[in-house]
């Protein structure tokens, strides 16, 4: 089996998960061995931990919600009527293709069906609203380091970038289920038409 190549964000992820990794390893290690107590090892040790801590969780979770069944038909994706007006207000469909996106072979309109595409939206949007928890979650190490409002401040911008993609997915999300509409009410014509029924 032909192994998936994988797009410049998700290289971009793992390749920054490995090197945070690392260096917050080495500035732990260095700091509370005691060898060099200096709080700027400290903090780029703490920094490169918060980093690694949102992008590893937020894949590892992605990876965790492949195993459970999403509905695109759930209560949570159905379109809210204030929807229109505010993503009209944010200029949505002047970024929303600019946004990064981690996998996207998923979002091929010419390889998969309308509804396999109605159902990865609601998967990413359901990875996005979990990557809000852990975004809130981040906010308990100041207990342990410290510092409340920068971990407050860290865990808000988390949080405003995952924004932008659960935007994404319900803007774009209603525009796919109308096609569907569509496509459905086109082959109930063609079929009633094979079957010698007027069509008014």
């Amino acid at each position: 089996m032909k192994n998936k190549k994988l797009s410049g964000p998700a290289v971009f992820m793992y390749t920054v998960i490995l090197f945070t990794a690392i260096l917050s390893f080495l500035c732990f290690a260095t700091y509370y061995s005691g060898k060099h107590n200096s709080n700027a090892i400290l903090w780029t040790g703490i920094v490169s931990f918060m980093i690694l801590y949102h992008f590893g969780l937020r894949i590892l979770m992605g990876e965790i919600t492949k195993l459970f069944s999403v509905d695109y038909k759930h209560p949570l994706f159905k379109k809210r009527f204030f929807e229109p007006s505010l993503y009209k207000m944010l200029h949505v469909r002047k970024w929303k293709d600019k946004v990064l996106t981690f996998d996207p072979e998923s979002f091929n309109f010419r390889a998969r069906t309308l509804s396999q595409l109605a159902t990865t939206m609601a998967k990413s949007e359901l990875d996005h609203w979990i990557n809000e928890i852990i975004s809130l979650t981040s906010i308990f190490f100041c207990f342990l380091w410290g510092h409340p409002f920068i971990f407050i401040c860290t865990a808000v911008l988390a949080m405003l970038f995952d924004a932008q993609f659960i935007v994404v997915q319900r803007y774009n999300r209603p525009i796919v289920l109308k096609l569907m509409e569509m496509k459905i009410a086109r082959d109930a014509k063609k079929n009633n038409t094979k079957n010698g029924e007027i069509i008014k």
